[in-house]
């Protein structure tokens, strides 16, 4: 399952060659499975939710296509170009155009964040039956 079609992706972003095109199908593929494996959707997930993924794995596609040069952009840590006394280096955020969630993405989803718990290390005359707080008879 997608959350995003390439439409979706040309709306938020730019029209897509044709070879573009097949390479943004296989990349919303693999985001939203990237997608559910590191921030599981709620049963049954909500139209909020639904929306956020949408979002974000349109934002993980166009993150891994906006780099240029190389082969498919693999292995580009920086192009420099000159001309007479001038000069002009680019490094690109992601060489290697990898699908990646961001903090801005993790905050929308509403996952990674951290939670707050203890763990009893001893019993102390407690019991671990349906209420592990109620004392042992």
């Amino acid at each position: 399952m997608t959350y995003a079609e390439v439409s979706d992706l040309e709306d938020r972003w730019r029209t897509l060659s044709g070879s573009e095109y097949q390479r943004a199908s296989v990349l919303l593929g693999d985001a939203a499975v990237r997608l559910d494996a590191l921030c599981p959707p709620s049963e049954p997930p909500t139209a909020q939710e639904l929306e956020a993924r949408l979002i974000v794995s349109c934002e993980m596609v166009k993150r891994a296509m906006a780099t240029p040069g190389g082969v498919d952009g693999i292995g580009v840590n920086s192009v420099q170009a000159g001309a007479g006394p001038f000069q002009q280096t680019q490094q690109f955020s992601n060489p290697t155009g990898d699908l990646y969630l961001t903090k801005s993405d993790r905050a929308l989803l509403g996952c990674g964040q951290q939670v707050a718990f203890t763990v009893p290390m001893t019993d102390w005359g407690f019991g671990f039956g349906p209420n592990p707080w109620e004392p042992m008879p």
